[in-house]
């Protein structure tokens, strides 16, 4: 699997898809989202993050996951699909390894993993991220956070307010409807 990490990094930068210093925009139905990356901290999964952006990986896709005062979470490529039961369960077919080095503040940007019990290594899952709605200092350690939101709180805080169902996912949709490298 490192062998497959550092090969897909080379591969990114080989190809021209390292930006390193450009911002993310995420173009939802509640508005749009800024993210600045902190390649510094995170540089894999930064280059990954810039690689399914670059792909499209990430249009048309819904925040699955909406958790008033905690985070809002989305990435899942399941959320295409109207079965609502697999939403939070779906990636790209692979992990990523940790880089936890950044408090998890408000407007934080980090990425979903499985639970300590099934994943001691604390790999991150390949595609899905939550976004801090306060200082979680509580999670700080434990996951990598890889950027924060520059622009746009407003909007996340227009999302986290969304009716959700008691697995809190959004009773109406969250589409991230476009997201590009700026």
């Amino acid at each position: 699997m490192k062998r497959l990490i550092l090969g897909l990094a080379a591969a990114m930068a080989f190809a021209g898809c390292s930006m390193k210093g450009h911002n993310v925009v995420l173009e939802t139905n509640y508005g749009n989202i800024e993210i600045k990356l902190f390649d510094d901290a995170a540089p894999v999964t930064c280059e990954n993050f810039r690689k399914l952006v670059s792909e499209g990986f990430y249009d048309s896709l819904q925040f699955h996951r909406v958790v008033p005062g905690f985070v809002i979470q989305g990435g899942d490529p399941n959320t295409r699909t109207p079965d609502r039961a697999t939403w939070g369960m779906g990636g790209p077919g692979y992990t990523l390894p940790a880089e936890i080095q950044e408090p998890n503040l408000r407007g934080s940007v980090a990425m979903a993993r499985q639970p300590d019990q099934v994943n001691p290594e604390r790999r991150s899952n390949g595609s899905q991220f939550y976004i801090c709605l306060r200082d979680l200092p509580q999670l700080d350690g434990q996951y990598t956070v890889f950027g924060k939101v520059v622009k746009g709180m407003d909007v996340v805080d227009s999302i986290a307010q969304v009716p959700h169902d008691e697995r809190d996912i959004p009773l109406k949709p969250v589409y991230i409807l476009k997201a590009y490298v700026e």
